[in-house]
């Protein structure tokens, strides 16, 4: 496999998956602090998707609008079709209906590089040649704003440096690929789609079979970029905790319909917990976010 081939396994964006904030991007690189308001709008409006294998759709004419420049999560129970909406959203899965839409412009009205200038993903499951350095897999993030054989600009490698600082994987970046641990190898992907520098970042279950130090290293670059960037981000995420202590707005899933969505506080409830996630649990709201102590399973 050449460097030029190095891809997601489960779609194929190995174009489309690369950009901190366009006209941000040198704010970005420097660490300064922007505020939210360039921050760009991202919405899905009626979407129905389905698999070939299923005969009903997973997603029914739902709606979701990101609120800009924050971190919206995205939570329910396996099979809620949390994961099925961040692949629509992505264009990954063909809509059946629907659009999406970044700052108002249909995104399949977008070619692929132009699209990758403005929609990051980091799916699930990724691949690429195991001698591939750290480094090298972070320059293929620049694929978006370079052409064939163009080589790095000094931006490019700005925004290389930026992102393997943010991802905290500087002492990494001589490794090959191959001998990183899981955790390691998750927080270099999410390098890589740093370095793409998009206006809006998708991230599907990124801290999912990690170990909780590096569960919380992914979540604490989440919490940065909320902070520090104009970036919006979009994060599936298994644990309702995590959800209610880092994102700023929560759409909970259950049977491919939206549930409820809202604060933190608002929709991670006890209420919540029984219909979707069917358990028996205690909520308590801390300065942190609400904290869920489960306590048994419900049955019908």
């Amino acid at each position: 496999m050449t460097d030029d081939e190095t891809t997601r396994s489960d779609g194929g964006l190995g174009e489309t998956l690369q950009r901190p904030v366009d006209d941000a991007a040198e704010a970005a690189t420097a660490g300064s602090t922007d505020t939210a308001g360039d921050a760009s709008e991202f919405v899905g409006e009626d979407l129905v998707l389905s698999y070939s294998t299923s005969d009903e759709p997973v997603i029914d004419e739902e709606s979701i609008q990101v609120p800009p420049g924050e971190v919206t999560a995205l939570v329910g129970p396996n099979g809620s079709g949390k994961s099925t909406l961040l692949k629509g959203l992505a264009t990954q899965l063909s809509l059946d209906l629907g659009r999406v839409l970044i700052d108002g412009e249909d995104i399949e009205s977008l070619s692929t590089k132009e699209l990758a200038r403005q929609l990051g993903l980091l799916s699930q499951e990724n691949v690429s040649p195991d001698s591939l350095s750290v480094e090298k897999l972070v320059e293929h993030g620049r694929y978006p704003h370079r052409g064939f054989f163009e080589t790095l600009t000094d931006e490019d490698r700005d925004a290389i440096e930026w992102a393997i600082e943010m991802a905290g994987v500087e002492h990494l970046r001589d490794r090959q690929v191959g001998s990183l641990s899981g955790g390691q190898k998750q927080l270099v992907w999410i390098a890589m789609v740093l370095a793409q520098e998009t206006d809006v970042l998708l991230l599907d279950e990124p801290t999912t079979f990690l170990d909780l130090h590096h569960q919380l290293e992914v979540m604490e670059i989440v919490e940065t970029l909320r902070d520090d960037s104009d970036i919006t981000v979009v994060v599936v995420l298994h644990d309702i905790e995590q959800a209610a202590r880092y994102a700023d707005h929560v759409v909970a899933l259950n049977d491919g319909a939206v549930y409820d969505r809202g604060s933190p506080s608002a929709v991670v409830t006890e209420e919540l917990l029984a219909d979707v996630f069917e358990i028996e649990a205690e909520v308590e709201v801390t300065e942190r976010g609400p904290r869920v102590t489960p306590l048994r399973p419900l049955h019908d």
